[in-house]
């Protein structure tokens, strides 16, 4: 019995480490990203209709290549613009994303990677490419000083 609870434990453990951390509100990735040094990476989805924000998700945002990059490097965020109705979010946090596309994506791209550094200025921008996510992190990187 005690070794179930041992497996257990190192599963849940190892989960963990591999666990990224996405903000849930910009304005303390804002403040995160200042606190760090860490840029922000900025990212414009649509979780339920957009076909390619759906496999950047999958094959790059989940793999185990970005999320080791990302607890060391990056400020995460992700201002999802979901249709469905079960998916809908707050009128408040879609007011927010509404601001962020005005400033980051105007014109309304999906999906868009915003490389952004602490005083929330654009360092790149990227989309889905089907690249292994290794490469897809070499160049996030390729923008960072």
């Amino acid at each position: 019995m005690t070794k179930h609870l041992l497996y257990i434990w190192l599963l849940f453990i190892s989960f963990g480490v591999q666990a990224q951390e996405w903000t849930t509100d910009y304005k303390n990735a804002v403040a995160l990203s200042k606190e760090t040094q860490k840029p922000i990476i900025l990212v414009f989805a649509g979780s339920d209709w957009c076909v390619p924000c759906i496999k950047l998700d999958r094959e790059i945002w989940q793999s185990n290549e970005f999320k080791t990059q990302a607890k060391k490097r990056y400020v995460l965020y992700k201002a999802d613009f979901p249709r469905k109705k079960a998916n809908r979010l707050s009128k408040e946090k879609e007011a927010k994303n509404g601001r962020l596309a005005e400033m980051f994506n105007p014109k309304g791209y999906f999906p868009l990677v915003v490389i952004i550094d602490s005083e929330q200025q654009v360092i790149g921008t990227m989309g889905y490419e089907k690249i292994p996510p290794q490469e897809y992190v070499t160049r996030i990187n390729s923008y960072l000083k």
